[in-house]
């Protein structure tokens, strides 16, 4: 039975060549890049290359990219880090219902640290109002933290709009771009972004490495203390090999991705028409123009996402809920909570497919035929 990976927004397989390169530096390159002999010297100029592509990737100088531990640093850091260096200029802080949990949770310990949350509502498809924005902001406002594209409905937020707002304020723009990067083109000067996140594991680069963009001049405390690393930013000896591997992961994102967006597009109009031809009752969470061109969230009515999953897989199908999974049981999904209230019987019946590498026009299509017979059987149609 042939095996197909759907849940690319979860996270991806690594490259070929992101494999390669990796390798070849666990194999040849093992100093550390603090050291000054020619072991460390050589190490140094890995990360040095790859901070000037991750730089470049988004338009900005390599002295304000910071290697993080994954996205979910990334996050944390931008948040408390802000936090912690502008309280004497303000403690509230704005933030939108369907963020990522790193962003979420994060902004829940700085409320228990004396900091104020506003939590903007999005509507059905998933967007905030920059209307909604302007009544938030107050004087004593530092932070504005509103993700890039959604990771379980794919919505992209009115970023530019956002960012443009913002001149004009005292708070720091930050968003969350994990979904985005490397499908999205990306310019923090022309959009105004102060700080962003982002996670290699993405955009087919290996676990466990990330970064976070601090635009100059940014005040920002660290979190982690130890040695002078990252600019006196974030203590710790570099991992050197899996930075080689984010920036070929990024060599091969950015000379894909035109062609990446084209064919995950397809693959979105392959599954929807493809279930209306088998003439099952569905509907898209979201928006298809003002998405994410990898991420597909759809409702089947009638149906349960976990009798739905757990079909998709012994078909041999691997999609998601997009929803965090506790203890054997799918919470509600908090971002479907934000879009239809919280009795909507969405929150039971939707299913996130997302494409990627290795992908194929005939997989998409066996996806949507066995998606279609499950949803028939489970509603007895």
């Amino acid at each position: 039975m042939e095996q197909i990976y759907v849940d690319h927004a979860a996270t991806a397989p690594m490259h070929p060549q992101v494999i390669d390169v990796i390798t070849k530096v666990m194999a040849q390159q093992y100093g550390n890049p603090s050291s000054i002999h020619t072991f460390g010297r050589k190490a140094r100029h890995i990360v040095d290359e790859a901070r000037e592509q991750l730089a470049k990737s988004i338009g900005a100088h390599p002295n304000e990219i910071i290697i993080t531990s994954g996205g979910t640093e990334a996050d944390n850091y931008a948040l408390i880090g802000v936090a912690q260096a502008n309280q004497q200029t303000g403690k509230h802080i704005i933030t939108t219902e369907i963020e990522h949990h790193a962003v979420l949770h994060t902004c829940q310990q700085l409320e228990k640290r004396g900091f104020e949350v506003t939590y903007l509502p999005v509507d059905a498809e998933g967007r905030i109002s920059i209307d909604d924005l302007k009544k938030a902001l107050r004087d004593d406002t530092i932070l504005v933290s509103i993700m890039f594209g959604n990771n379980e409905v794919g919505t992209i937020q009115p970023i530019k709009e956002i960012g443009d707002l913002l001149k004009e304020h005292q708070a720091l723009f930050h968003t969350d771009a994990v979904q985005a990067y490397g499908l999205v083109s990306i310019d923090v000067s022309e959009t105004n972004i102060d700080l962003l996140s982002v996670s290699a594991h993405k955009i087919n680069g290996p676990k466990g490495i990330g970064f976070l963009y601090v635009r100059n001049n940014v005040l920002l405390s660290p979190l982690i203390f130890g040695g002078e690393q990252e600019r006196k930013r974030r203590a710790g000896t570099e991992n050197v090999a899996s930075i080689a591997g984010f920036q070929e992961a990024v060599k091969v994102a950015q000379s894909e991705r035109d062609q990446k967006v084209k064919k995950y597009q397809q693959f979105k109009q392959i599954m929807i028409e493809d279930l209306k031809t088998h003439e099952i009752d569905f509907s898209v969470n979201g928006s298809l123009e003002n998405s994410l061109p990898h991420v597909l969230n759809l409702s089947f009515p009638g149906t349960n996402v976990e009798a739905m999953l757990v079909n998709l897989d012994l078909v041999g199908i691997a999609a998601s809920s997009g929803s965090a999974c506790t203890a054997g049981s799918i919470d509600p999904s908090h971002v479907l909570v934000a879009m239809f209230g919280s009795h909507s019987e969405k929150l039971r019946n939707s299913i996130r497919f997302s494409f990627g590498l290795y992908n194929t026009t005939e997989q998409i299509h066996k996806v949507a035929s066995a998606t279609a017979e499950i949803v028939k059987r489970l509603t007895n149609k």
